[in-house]
């Protein structure tokens, strides 16, 4: 654990893969403030709540995330994406941005979340 705790948006359209990302991102000192399931659901939350860092599925019930991601990249905050389809599905306008791939234990997201709110590479 960093000994900080920070604000999460989650955006994951699976339930039972959005709770243990809420179980996991709890676990290691971070509190979830906010947590979308669909697109809509997740634009009126990334544009209407504050939070530290964001959680993002690419692919949230067949259709991307990527109005999601430029309204996060727009206000300066910093996410990581969460994909099953690993890198290649990270679209070239953010392959800067940090990834962890399904399924991830708690030591990978720790790490990558570190990474992501110490700007180190992961």
């Amino acid at each position: 654990m960093t000994g900080t705790t920070y604000s999460v948006l989650v955006v994951e359209d699976e339930t039972m893969i959005r709770m243990m990302l809420v179980e996991m991102l709890e676990e290691i000192g971070h509190t979830v403030i906010g947590e979308a399931a669909h697109l809509e659901q997740a634009i009126d939350l990334a544009t209407g709540i504050n939070f530290d860092y964001a959680v993002l599925d690419i692919n949230l019930a067949g259709r991307s995330s990527l109005p999601v991601a430029q309204i996060i990249k727009s206000r300066k905050i910093p996410f990581v994406f969460s994909t099953g389809y690993g890198a290649d599905a990270i679209p070239t306008e953010f392959a800067d941005n940090l990834a962890v791939r399904k399924p991830f234990t708690l030591e990978a997201l720790r790490r990558t979340v570190h990474s992501l709110m110490t700007g180190a590479n992961a």
